[in-house]
């Protein structure tokens, strides 16, 4: 039963890749409507021959690997459970040592090394793909660094909610879930404090703004905007990247307006300006406060609906799962295929809201600036420095995209363009 159970796992996921492949190499159209042929948002016009092959090129590819990346984290944690690879993880954490946090530690330092092995080839794949499209300039040393200070903060973030979750758990098997979701409030709120001052940094180099000049005028924007900044923050991705970005980051006095260097190296003053005050459009609508309400909301669904399901397949599956209950540690990698596959499950609708935010963005940033031409030209230079589509699959779009498509953002500056032309 058990190995039957494995077959079919490894089964459904070859053909969901298939599917996959196909939807995007040979189904999915991407090409424009006529309406939109010729105008500033068809890549005809901002692209060369070479510059749209290759953006159909990765973009296909950079998509196949999103949605193969994911479900092979569903097969991973199942395929631990059904073959006993979880029971025996506990087994060497307990022959280890007899202290309970150890035995913790102990588990989920060979469950994350496990995990990690077995989805490293996906991420080595994407890194070569994007390093072949010159979209990357990490060098290999520099992109294991990354890896490794992601696995190290993942482990600790783990070890941390493993403790309490389990806890939890063993005080109330009928509400755990309710109180996890208690604590999930103040430990997302910690998080986005310590994020740009503790974690951001270790991965890249941030300092204040070269460029005064600019730096005064994008604070000036923020004052307008009611934005409390003293300074704007400059990062050196190019040794990375040669993708573009921008954004605000933080809560509270932690806030921080960034650039990255790439941005600044290829956009001109009036385009980063556009850019700098999408950004600030988010403060000022408090989308990030909406946006971790949302989460928080979500978060409490999901842990109701992960206990109702591992309750059930507690009672269904408990013995081809090797696992005795629920308090029962080695029940983690079925608690976190199941809270993967509802963040999956959520991504259209959050990615919705997300682009009707960054839509909301967009429209304050226009008529902030009332500089259209800028805006139409740094989209288009964010296109070509990322080699995105410009009209990506439908799929694509609500499984991948938390913005509007490029199609979407320059056709409606176009549309203020046009209504906002000077009458004759």
């Amino acid at each position: 039963m058990v190995r039957k159970m494995g077959v079919y796992a490894v089964i459904a996921y070859t053909l969901y890749g298939l599917f996959y492949y196909w939807y995007l190499f040979y189904f999915a159209n991407t090409s424009l409507p006529f309406e939109f042929q010729g105008s500033q948002a068809d890549p005809t016009t901002f692209l060369n021959g070479r510059e749209l092959m290759l953006s159909e090129e990765y973009s296909k590819t950079r998509n196949l690997l999103f949605f193969l990346s994911t479900p092979l984290e569903w097969l991973f944690y199942f395929l631990i459970l059904i073959f006993g690879l979880s029971k025996a993880f506990k087994k060497w954490a307990d022959e280890a040592s007899k202290n309970q946090f150890l035995q913790r530690a102990i588990y989920l330092i060979w469950l994350s090394l496990f995990a990690f092995a077995a989805t490293f080839p996906l991420s080595y794949i994407s890194f070569s793909l994007s390093k072949t499209y010159n979209i990357s300039t990490q060098t290999f040393a520099s992109w294991m660094k990354d890896e490794l200070i992601d696995f190290w903060i993942n482990y600790g973030m783990m070890l941390v909610i493993v403790s309490v979750l389990y806890w939890l758990i063993k005080k109330s098997q009928k509400r755990w879930w309710f109180y996890a979701w208690l604590l999930t409030i103040p430990f997302t709120l910690f998080l986005m404090f310590l994020q740009p001052v503790i974690i951001d940094p270790l991965y890249n180099d941030f300092y204040p703004l070269k460029n005064k000049e600019l730096e005064t005028e994008i604070l000036s924007l923020a004052k307008k905007a009611n934005i409390p900044a003293d300074h704007v923050y400059e990062v050196n991705m190019a040794e990375k990247t040669n993708a573009l970005n921008a954004y605000v980051t933080g809560i509270g006095s932690n806030s921080r307006i960034v650039l990255w260097d790439t941005t600044l190296n290829r956009l001109n003053n009036d385009q980063i300006l556009f850019i700098m005050a999408h950004e600030m459009a988010h403060y000022v609508e408090k989308h990030l406060y909406i946006g971790i309400a949302g989460y928080i909301l979500l978060s409490l669904l999901g842990l109701y609906l992960t206990h109702r399901i591992m309750e059930w397949a507690m009672a269904r599956w408990g013995r081809e799962l090797k696992v005795q209950g629920i308090a029962d540690i080695r029940s983690f990698p079925l608690l976190l295929m199941i809270l993967s596959m509802f963040m999956f499950a959520a991504s259209p609708f959050s990615n919705m809201v997300s682009r009707y935010q960054e839509n909301r963005a967009d429209q304050y940033a226009i008529e902030m600036m009332k500089n259209p031409e800028a805006a139409i030209t740094a989209f288009q230079e964010l296109t070509r420095s990322g080699l995105s589509q410009v009209n990506p699959p439908l799929l694509v779009k609500i499984f991948r995209y938390g913005h509007p498509t490029m199609l979407e953002r320059i056709a409606r500056i176009e549309q203020y363009q046009f209504e906002h032309r000077p009458k004759e």
